[in-house]
């Protein structure tokens, strides 16, 4: 294990030693050491060499980084490609926040304008409902003010009454079926009987309130009074 050791620390030493030539060429000062080392004596050359042979040693017991921790060129190629990517991924992130924002407003936007179409919808469907019956409550009106005869305020009342009914067929609204009809729980209400042997048992006899229906929709039930025949019954 202390073999091992002491082999990988020697390889990185002389990587590191290496690296460090290369730098002191690269800043000009191996051709000065070459150039002094021509003009030294021997004791001189001896001298370095084993200062430089200390150096290792000291070198040998260190951690050194590797040439990558150096600060050399991969090292700052890396931190601008790093700094590019965290510059795109920010650009990104705003186009995001700028486009969610847009969609709200948007959302925003649709609400109200659907808010408004339902209340226009609404506003329409009443107007359309309203407006037959506006000539109904003129007339009204003028019976009110007119100075005529019981008779001729009868006859304007019924008059009134047809224009009401027509303003009501006009919404497909139809009164419910009664004097005459049999008795039909599902649109009639008896509201009392009568005692008869002239007109079939359950047969409507009178209209107390006159009920309506929209199309086929019950609106609301007619009150009747119909007829309860006994000896219909007995038989």
């Amino acid at each position: 294990m202390t073999n091992k050791k002491t082999s990988g620390e020697q390889e990185r030493g002389k990587r590191m030693a290496g690296e460090w030539e290369r730098v002191a060429r690269w800043a000009g000062i191996g051709n000065n050491g070459k150039e002094s080392n021509s003009t030294r004596s021997g004791d001189e050359m001896v001298e370095e060499t084993a200062v430089q042979g200390t150096e290792e040693k000291e070198l040998e017991g260190r951690d050194v980084p590797e040439v990558t921790d150096l600060g050399g060129e991969g090292s700052i190629d890396a931190v601008a490609a790093l700094r590019a990517e965290l510059d795109q991924v920010r650009g990104e992130r705003e186009q995001l926040l700028d486009r969610l924002a847009r969609l709200q407003a948007e959302f925003e936007n649709s609400r109200r304008r659907e808010v408004k179409e339902r209340a226009d919808q609404r506003d329409y469907a009443t107007q359309s409902a309203i407006e037959p019956f506006l000539g109904v409550m003129d007339n009204f009106q003028l019976a009110l003010k007119s100075d005529g005869t019981l008779e001729q305020l009868r006859a304007g009342v019924e008059l009134i009454l047809k224009q009401m009914e027509e303003a009501l067929k006009g919404l497909n609204v139809q009164p419910v079926e009664t004097v005459g009809a049999q008795f039909d729980p599902r649109i009639h209400e008896a509201l009392g009987s009568i005692e008869t042997t002239e007109f079939p048992d359950h047969q409507v006899l009178e209209e107390i309130r006159r009920g309506y229906k929209i199309r086929e929709k019950l609106l609301r039930p007619a009150l009747v009074r119909i007829a309860v025949n006994s000896a219909v019954v007995s038989d």
